[in-house]
């Protein structure tokens, strides 16, 4: 009797772990399929680990997926664009606002600029 406890125990634990393999594996970890929390903390960690200069615009659309907010403009030749990514909680009314997002700025196509620094230097610039 002890025996085929045993065993069933062992065949749950490995039956869990293959489980666990599968998900670890498989599981496409999208941010546009994450509630809106798991975005946050996801987003929050990934652009503490951004450099200027060494990420670009595409990278970010594949990393991070469509921003919350955009905006952009072309000042003498350069192409200015400043995605909003939401990293933070303020207020529950469904709407994301500029308060509960970081800023990344980029020029043309390459990351120059992350939080709040990025959307003043953004509106500084006047467009021709």
């Amino acid at each position: 009797m002890n025996k085929k406890v045993i065993f069933r125990i062992l065949l749950a634990l490995a039956a869990y772990g293959v489980f666990v393999l599968l998900v670890v594996n498989f599981y496409d970890d999208n941010p546009a399929n994450m509630k809106w929390e798991d975005r946050e903390a996801f987003n929050r960690q990934y652009i503490a680990k951004l450099k200027l200069d060494e990420f670009t615009f595409e990278q970010a659309l594949e990393s991070l997926g469509s921003p919350d907010i955009t905006e952009a403009k072309k000042v003498d030749g350069t192409n200015y664009q400043v995605m909003f990514y939401r990293t933070q909680h303020v207020k529950s009314d469904g709407i994301t606002t500029q308060e509960e997002c970081t800023p990344l700025l980029f020029t043309d196509g390459q990351l120059t600029a992350i939080g709040n620094i990025a959307y003043e230097q953004f509106t500084q610039m006047k467009p021709l």
